[in-house]
């Protein structure tokens, strides 16, 4: 219904190297993660963990917006539509409840780090993400509620148009407009610009604080002030446009048409995220550096064998050039 060929293309551009990059780091960082939180559980990781998963939920279910995108139309079964919504609607908002959390524990352990130490714990990490979980998975459920007021006919804004099962439904009729417009307004204000505040607040403030604590290692200094901002600009980045869209269809009260592209940053995200992972954990990079010294371990030797195999084959021709002659 609103898929063009440039549209296509830049869909499967961006989520196929989401795919490719962001799954295999993601699962490294899952083993990790796990490990880690054996061993010790720490707030911070136990967040960096449900992180995590929230992208691993985008990795299962991006491969049917890439089949949609490639065919230009919903070829699978319909249930799939609203499930994959729901799902990626639930982690775009657990991932901003997530991002906030991780801000505040980071703030919290640099500008109170006697309190931090004894008052922190795995256990209130462990409800608060429980927490984001259910506000989010209750929120997003608005997918399957609007799904019960489809009809024949949407409105494209100018007349009424046949509903088919082609594509998974981008266009609404005025009913589903009266439920989804102020809902998503409400996911804009609670879901997003109080997180949006409460991260903005901790990573000013962090970063205010980090500049000034000279007595602290320069590099490391500068590596916490680096992923402070980084993590901030990717939460700006990928997650404001589309929920100013919410904010735009709000006030226009129609479901801007523009908004899909809005999630091919949310959908990247899950591809930068391991970098936040990597320099967050020490672990991580370690494990990182282990996979990376095998991988080019086994490549030396399957490349030496390789090259052994054309030298003894060479060497075989020549023989057999000899004798002949």
């Amino acid at each position: 219904m609103y898929w063009t060929k440039t549209l296509s293309n830049l869909v499967l551009t961006v989520d196929s190297i989401t795919q490719i990059i962001g799954l295999p780091a993601n699962l490294l960082a899952l083993y990790t993660f796990i490990q880690k939180i054996k061993q010790q559980a720490k707030p911070l990781d136990i967040l960096l963990l449900n992180l995590n998963i929230s992208d691993l939920l985008v990795h299962i279910f991006l491969p049917l917006r890439m089949k949609e995108a490639a065919d230009m139309k919903w070829t699978v079964s319909y249930f799939l539509c609203p499930l994959m919504e729901y799902v990626i609607y639930t982690t775009i908002y657990n991932s901003t409840l997530l991002l906030t959390a991780i801000s505040v524990e980071r703030y919290l352990g640099v500008a109170f780090p006697i309190k931090y130490k004894q008052y922190h714990n795995s256990r209130n990490a462990v409800i608060a993400v429980v927490l984001f979980w259910v506000v989010t998975m209750a929120h997003c459920s608005f997918v399957y509620i609007v799904k019960q007021y489809e009809s024949e006919c949407v409105s494209n804004g100018t007349h009424q148009v046949p509903v088919t099962r082609d594509s998974c439904y981008m266009m609404f009729n005025d009913k589903q407009l009266e439920i989804i417009l102020p809902f998503r307004l409400e996911l804009f204000i609670v879901l997003f610009c109080i997180p949006f505040i409460i991260c903005s607040f901790c990573y000013i403030k962090l970063i205010l604080i980090l500049s000034r604590l000279h007595n602290i290692n320069y590099k490391r200094r500068r590596r916490a002030i680096g992923l402070a901002l980084v993590t901030f600009l990717l939460f700006t980045i990928c997650f404001m446009p589309f929920n100013v869209s919410h904010l735009v269809g709000f006030i226009g009260w129609h479901s801007p048409s523009w908004s899909v592209y809005t999630l091919l940053p949310i959908t990247f995200n899950a591809c930068v995220d391991p970098l936040i992972f990597y320099f967050s954990s020490s672990m991580l990079r370690q494990t990182f550096a282990k996979f990376v010294a095998g991988l080019i371990k086994r490549l030396e030797v399957f490349c030496f064998w390789r090259l052994f195999k054309s030298s003894t084959v060479k060497e075989r021709l020549q023989n057999s050039q000899h004798f002949t002659v």
